[in-house]
């Protein structure tokens, strides 16, 4: 018998487990909120980390994914992902993926921030996101996935405790779809905040599913803020960080170098907390990425900058903005989950019949703080680990899975009990109030004071439920009970610890303070 397998998102994660799905035989319905490749994947501008070096290039990705992972990785699952870099990037040249080469015709790599040595393979330069999401909406369409856009999931539909499909709206109507697995492949959560670099699509969609499916979701808390993205979220990738340009505050002075011995190319959360602090010793205002001195004059680097960024040389030189020739003002925005629905190595949840894939999953790979441009890269190898479990899952597939999930380290229940208290001076309930106070209370920095406002105030609204019936109101509905469970993980761990920075324990485990032990 045939399984029928549902697959929930379009990016890299869910595209390509559908397409997998696809060839091991299964009956497979892929379902797009927005238009087919609307999502994160899209917008990747950073690259794909991968191992190309042989054994030595493995360790050595390794080493630095759970040394920026603050201590929190899961090994196993890191040493699943590194291993597979050259197998990825070889599928996805077999998709059609054209990836950067230099003159000697060698795979051209670069270095990012926290990464020991140059291995991240680009595609058109700014763009490689926008290549493979390109390539796989190709391969999609050439095959016999069932490809369904516009459709927003709004319930993972449980019979006898295992997963057998999802409510769907399409156009307004409700449907379903039944199916013998579901795989959430949603993405990430970055609306949440009113400054992210991610699209309007990313509402928390899939996280919410799984709550209310009654699987297990762990580190919620661990939100990385990209630290360069201009004032209305536009990605200013940290490759071009990694090329040479510099951060400096308002005076001239180059700040990073203070925070972390590799200055801005040290973790995320470092550079992003440090260019917080260069605001709030300018009241707010924006810092400046400074690419200017990259080559050895203005015309050179101008040159270099438009062939290395061409995407993002562009949409400055939309906004006015010379990069050539000044620094561009930029500011920290929610950028990636490291958390999600907790997972094994296959993509299985707590919930028989349902699995993750992507960043909407906690695989372990990324601990409390992700090393950059390692995010495509767990969205390939996890999506084919989970085709190939959908595949022969079904005819053996068992309940009680979630003692198999190994390495999630505060597991966050659902959200039950009643409301904390009105805060005083309760703001009406709207997506942009949300926002703003994820922003201001569970945002970069967090203390007990702000999270208990931002929890009191959450409950609050929660406590006058609306049913739910436009895409915009199962959104917000979504974005409302994510944001409840991520303050509630954000107030359990008093600690700092990776991304989740408190100031009231601003000492706590970072990843700041192990690699600059690695780097000593």
């Amino acid at each position: 018998m045939t399984t029928r397998v549902v697959v929930v998102g379009a990016g890299l994660a869910g595209g390509l487990c559908a397409l997998r799905a696809d060839r091991a035989g299964c009956s497979v319905v892929l379902l797009s909120k927005g238009p087919l490749g609307a999502g994160n994947t899209a917008y990747a501008q950073g690259g794909i980390a991968a191992a190309m070096g042989g054994d030595g290039d493995v360790a050595s990705h390794l080493a630095d994914t759970l040394a920026a992972g603050a201590g929190t990785v899961d090994p196993a699952a890191a040493r699943v992902l590194v291993s597979a870099g050259a197998e990825v990037v070889d599928e996805l040249a077999a998709l059609g993926v054209v990836f950067d080469r230099d003159a000697a015709g060698a795979l051209s790599l670069g270095l990012e921030g926290a990464h020991g040595r140059p291995r991240i393979l680009h595609a058109g330069g700014d763009a490689t996101g926008a290549a493979i999401q390109r390539a796989l909406n190709t391969a999609l369409r050439d095959s016999d996935v069932d490809i369904r856009p516009d459709t927003l999931a709004t319930e993972v539909m449980i019979a006898r405790g295992r997963a057998r499909g999802v409510r769907t709206l399409f156009r307004g109507a409700e449907t379903t779809i039944d199916a013998d697995a579901v795989v959430l492949a949603t993405g990430g959560a970055g609306r949440l905040f009113a400054h992210t670099t991610n699209p309007e699509v990313a509402t928390a969609d899939g996280i919410a599913l799984a709550l209310r499916a009654g699987a297990r979701v762990a580190d919620l808390e661990f939100v990385q803020f990209h630290p360069t993205a201009l004032a209305d979220g536009e990605l200013i990738s940290e490759a071009v960080r990694g090329e040479g340009a510099v951060l400096r505050d308002e005076a001239g002075h180059r700040f990073c170098v203070e925070a972390h011995p590799a200055a801005e190319l040290a973790p995320r959360d470092v550079v992003a907390r440090a260019i917080a602090a260069a605001m709030a010793r300018q009241n707010g205002r924006p810092v400046r990425l400074d690419a200017t001195a990259i080559r050895a004059t203005e015309r050179e680097t101008a040159s270099f900058l438009a062939g290395r960024f061409p995407s993002i040389d562009r949409r400055l030189r939309a906004r006015g903005l010379e990069w050539a020739r000044e620094p561009i003002p930029v500011t920290p925005a929610a950028h990636y989950a490291m958390g999600g629905v907790a997972t094994d190595l296959d993509g299985r949840t707590s919930v028989p019949g349902l699995y993750a894939v992507g960043e909407v999953a906690r695989t372990g790979v990324h601990g409390a703080n992700r090393l950059a441009s390692n995010s495509l890269l767990e969205a390939a190898v996890f999506a084919a680990r989970a085709a190939s479990a959908v595949a022969l899952d079904r005819p053996r597939r068992e309940p009680g899975l979630a003692g198999a999930l190994g390495g999630a380290t505060v597991v966050v229940p659902p959200v039950s009990g009643p409301p904390t208290g009105s805060p005083d001076g309760l703001p009406p309930f709207s997506r942009v109030a949300l926002q703003h106070l994820m922003w201001k209370h569970v945002g970069l920095h967090r203390d007990a004071a702000g999270l208990r406002h931002a929890l009191a105030t959450l409950d609050a609204w929660t406590a006058e439920p609306a049913e739910p019936r436009s895409v915009s109101e199962h959104e917000d509905a979504n974005l409302l009970l994510v944001a409840r469970t991520l303050t509630r993980a954000a107030l359990a761990r008093s600690q700092s610890l990776g991304s989740h920075y408190r100031s009231d324990d601003p000492a706590g485990r970072t990843a700041s303070a192990l690699l600059s032990d690695k780097v000593a």
